[in-house]
């Protein structure tokens, strides 16, 4: 089932990916061919935004195909160095769109885009909100909190195409009015989009520089996760558990023991409830892995298993 839930989040966030390189690339042309530098931003913001969703897949499969034994080390450290090189790229993205803008406003604009960079808009606000809303809505089915936060990376890339369509539009009515002055709305509305590549790329670099220290913050607040495990009947003990972070949400591994003589039924009753009590009762807890184990009451644990083993909890009585 935890396949299943996978291959679709990646179907969709690939799905997101195709989006955003198939629109950078029209916009890309379009903004040579209407010499819009503000569709041209626009359509370095929505490469952006594809090489950011590429980021967090890597992250994903990296970790979905990692043994749970390698957490926080080698696999945290592939995971991390992917990030930062993805965010040094947007940072790179957003610094020479912002020269590139600043050069085209030092220089005198002397014309406005042409008309049918307004369609070019068009198309991406609609193609964008239509990710957007598919991204959102297979989230909430799937109960995928890595997708919710993918579709609002998606809506902030509409807002890139909001204030790129202000600007065309505002130097094509300069243009309607023979108002020059207004043509640099077109180069302004490119530097602020620059802007906001920059702020995306470093979002995710701190993220990534970051993401050691979230795993020993979560390490110290383990003890009420615990305690909380602890507390379902079935459950003898916790052997080891450990939360790590996945953007805004967490992501727990426990390993626990039970009764010896408990059917596979019953041991997976335990691990259900353990999930559904630590996502009910802990918000920013998005998902659970529970791993059941055979209880060792240790040497000699054959000569006392008929009386000791009575004793401890079962799912059915």
């Amino acid at each position: 089932m935890n396949d299943e839930r996978f291959q679709k989040t990646e179907l969709t966030v690939w799905v997101g990916i195709a989006g955003n390189i198939a629109l950078a690339c029209l916009n890309v042309i379009i903004g040579f061919m209407s010499q819009s530098k503000a569709l041209l931003a626009d359509a370095v913001h929505s490469a952006s935004e594809a090489v950011s969703s590429s980021s967090a897949l890597i992250k994903q499969r990296t970790e979905e195909g990692a043994p749970q034994e390698a957490y926080p080390n080698r696999h945290d450290k592939k995971i991390s160095i992917t990030s930062i090189l993805m965010s040094i790229v947007i940072l790179v993205l957003g610094v020479e769109l912002g020269i590139s803008t600043i050069k085209s406003i030092w220089v005198d604009v002397e014309h406005a885009p042409k008309v049918y960079a307004l369609v070019a808009i068009g198309i991406s606000l609609l193609v964008k909100e239509i990710m957007f809303q598919y991204t959102y809505r297979k989230g909430k089915r799937l109960g995928s909190q890595e997708l919710i936060a993918n579709s609002w990376g998606h809506r902030s890339d509409i807002y890139s195409s909001i204030v790129a369509l202000i600007g065309v539009l505002g130097a094509l009515i300069g243009n309607y009015l023979n108002i020059s002055f207004l043509y640099y709305l077109d180069s302004l509305a490119g530097l602020f989009i620059s802007l906001m590549v920059l702020k995306m790329g470093y979002s995710l670099l701190k993220e990534a520089l970051h993401t050691k220290m979230d795993y020993v913050l979560l390490q110290e607040d383990a003890a009420e996760l615990i305690a909380a495990v602890q507390m379902i009947k079935g459950v003898i003990t916790v052997d080891d558990l450990q939360a790590r972070e996945h953007g805004h949400y967490v992501v727990v591994d426990i390993k626990i023991s039970v009764n010896p003589r408990v059917s596979v039924w019953e041991g997976h009753e335990v691990s259900k409830k353990i999930k559904q009590q630590l996502m009910k009762r802990f918000h920013h807890v998005s998902d659970v892995f529970v791993q059941v184990n055979p209880y060792d009451a240790g040497y000699p644990y054959k000569n006392n298993t008929d009386t000791e083993l009575n004793e401890f909890p079962s799912v059915i009585h």
